[in-house]
């Protein structure tokens, strides 16, 4: 599990395969000291096992399933991405409950200067635009953030100073694919309605 709080922006070192599936080597001095083998940790926002560690890296393999349904395959080497190690007891939970499951794979519409901060339009799957309320929560490229605005197409986000520093968030531009988890809350209470209504 985890929160949608970004520990680190990390770079693709290196990508390794083809279709039948890629190791990712990614640099990620601050976060590689703490992981284990076989820890999971979040690359934008898409729960990868470490496989191998480094001192300063470490390395993910992403089989085919992963890179067709996330926003995965578009990376290169030196690629920048949000890290975030998974939740451990007594963590703190600054964002919101994020599994690393990505639910569908979005695109930036439109990108708006506000003030000091960014509005950015992201055109939303169908299936994921259905989870989605104003004021609600949402990890996009694995990034907690809280949905400004909505229309029958997709979202709107809302950014402040830190987050466009601390993400990768800050560097998309119209087009850009990025990853999509709607809240798992919104998933569970529409089981149970559906359950008994």
């Amino acid at each position: 599990m985890f929160t949608g709080i970004v520990r680190e922006q990390g770079r693709i070192a290196s990508l390794e395969g083809g279709a039948n599936g890629v190791r990712v080597v990614v640099d990620a001095p601050a976060t590689a000291p703490g992981i284990g083998l076989g820890d999971s940790v979040a690359i934008n926002g898409c729960c990868l096992t470490a496989v191998e560690i480094g001192a300063a890296t470490i390395a993910f393999d992403a089989v085919p399933e992963t890179l067709a349904r996330t926003s995965l395959s578009r990376l290169a080497a030196g690629s920048a991405v949000n890290l975030e190690p998974a939740l451990r007891a007594g963590d703190p939970m600054g964002g919101h409950v994020v599994q690393g499951h990505v639910d569908g794979v979005g695109r930036v519409r439109s990108v708006t200067p506000e003030g000091e901060g960014r509005r950015i339009w992201f055109d939303t799957p169908e299936p994921v635009l259905r989870y989605c309320v104003e004021k609600g929560s949402i990890a996009i490229e694995g990034v907690s953030l809280t949905i400004a605005a909505l229309d029958e197409a997709g979202i709107a986000v809302a950014l402040i100073p830190h987050t466009l520093v601390a993400t990768t968030i800050g560097s998309l531009a119209p087009g850009d694919e990025v990853n999509l988890e709607a809240d798992v809350l919104a998933k569970y209470v529409e089981r149970l309605v559906n359950r008994t209504g």
